[in-house]
C-alpha cells in the first residue's frame, strides 16, 4: 500500500524540519511548503490525506491560505492540524476562524502527532 502524503507548510526550521521527520518515521509520505500562497494549488494537484500548517509566519497570512483551502471545492474536505506559540492566542482565534481542523502548540506538535492525525482523520 502506498504511504499517505502529509502536506507540511512551515516557515521556521525548527519545529518544521522535526516534524516532516516525526511523520516520516509514521510512515506518511511528506511535502513540505513555507509559502503559504502555494498551499491550495499544491494541495489540489499532490491530494494530501492530510495537511499541518504552523500559523506563525513572519512573512505571509497562513490563516488566510487555509481559509482559501477551505472555500475551494477540491480542497475542502482536507484536515487541517494547525499549531502556533500558547503566547499567540489571537492567532489561534485566527486559525479556527480560517476553518482548521485541529489547533495545538508548537511544544505539544511533536509528541501528540499521532493522536492528532488518528483525530484529524477519523470519518464522522
Amino acid at each position: 500500500m502506498t504511504e499517505p502524503l502529509a502536506l507540511v507548510l512551515y516557515e521556521k526550521l525548527l519545529p518544521g524540519s522535526q516534524l516532516v521527520n516525526r511523520l516520516q518515521d509514521l510512515r506518511y509520505r511528506v511535502q513540505a511548503l513555507n509559502d503559504p500562497e502555494l498551499l491550495v494549488d499544491c494541495a489540489e494537484q499532490a491530494k494530501p490525506l492530510v495537511v499541518v500548517a504552523d500559523l506563525d509566519s513572519t512573512r505571509n497570512n497562513v490563516c488566510a491560505a487555509i481559509s482559501r483551502l477551505r472555500s475551494n471545492p477540491a480542497t475542502r474536505h482536507l484536515p487541517v492540524i494547525a499549531f502556533c506559540r500558547e503566547s499567540t492566542p489571537a492567532l489561534g482565534d485566527a486559525g479556527r476562524a480560517a476553518g482548521v481542523s485541529l489547533l495545538t502548540t508548537d511544544t505539544a506538535i511533536l509528541s501528540h502527532l499521532p493522536q492528532l492525525l488518528e483525530q484529524a482523520l477519523a470519518v464522522e
